[in-house]
């Protein structure tokens, strides 16, 4: 797929989902926000920027700590739910920026904490993305990346990233935990800290706030339902109540730049 192309799917999917995924309490996780605050080392001094910044909500959790805090995306119906959350928060301290991550609009060392949450598996290249969030990253400052992570086996990982395709088409790829450590690696960082936590939520409640190709929520439940038994996902699947849930794993990886 090219990379335009790539990206209306995006502006597709995530145009649509604005409003549901803001909204999710697995997105508001005000525990996971408290982690991600901590692991910038957030202090008044700090300037932010968190690319993909969807509806704002790091933002909004990183500016009370924070001198400046700056969000991008590409979609402006993210960025209409970032700006009416930093309203009804009435934080002063905050800006947004619409454009393209893996060609940021900022001076080289420009904020002294760069951030990510949820983005990786959507970029069709993600050492890319973490090049530019190093290059606009002040020396001594902290990269944040959280995300997702599949399974170390293959076939599992492989088969995750086919139901999340499934649940959403502009999906790539989750990597495995190993995966991303080694790109920071790769970019000159240092190993990063690690910190971990879980997505957990109800196959239904998942499936409501997405917006899957026509028949391919039915093949999604499936495939969850499958793995209850097999465990052909890699993560976690249960029932509880007569309801079908999961727990998505998910990284916290903190680093400072040289």
């Amino acid at each position: 797929m090219t990379e335009p192309a790539h990206s209306n799917l995006i502006l597709d999917q995530f145009t649509r989902q604005a409003a549901a995924f803001n909204a999710a309490g697995t997105i508001r996780d005000e525990e996971a926000l408290r982690m991600i605050v901590e692991a910038g080392r957030a202090g008044p001094a700090d300037t932010v920027l968190d690319l993909a910044c969807g509806g704002g909500i790091v933002v909004c959790a990183l500016a009370p700590h924070v001198r400046h805090a700056t969000g991008i995306d590409m979609t402006p119906a993210m960025l209409e739910q970032s700006r009416r959350r930093a309203a009804q928060k009435g934080l002063a301290n905050v800006s947004w920026e619409q454009g393209d991550v893996s060609r940021l609009p900022f001076a080289d060392a420009s904020f002294s904490i760069v951030v990510t949450r949820f983005s990786f598996h959507h970029f069709v290249d993600p050492i890319v993305v973490l090049r530019e969030m190093l290059r606009v990253c002040a020396p001594g400052g902290r990269i944040v990346v959280v995300d997702m992570y599949a399974s170390e086996d293959k076939a599992k990982a492989a088969e995750w990233n086919r139901l999340e395709r499934l649940r959403d088409p502009s999906h790539v790829r989750c990597l495995p935990l190993s995966e991303l450590e080694a790109l920071f690696g790769k970019v000159g960082l240092a190993a990063p800290k690690l910190a971990f936590y879980a997505l957990r939520d109800t196959v239904k409640a998942l499936l409501a706030r997405s917006f899957p190709n026509p028949g391919d929520d039915a093949k999604v439940t499936e495939m969850f339902t499958a793995s209850l038994l097999d465990d052909r996902l890699g993560i976690e699947v249960g029932m509880e109540g007569g309801e079908l849930r999961y727990a998505y794993p998910t990284a916290i990886l903190a680093a400072a730049r040289p």
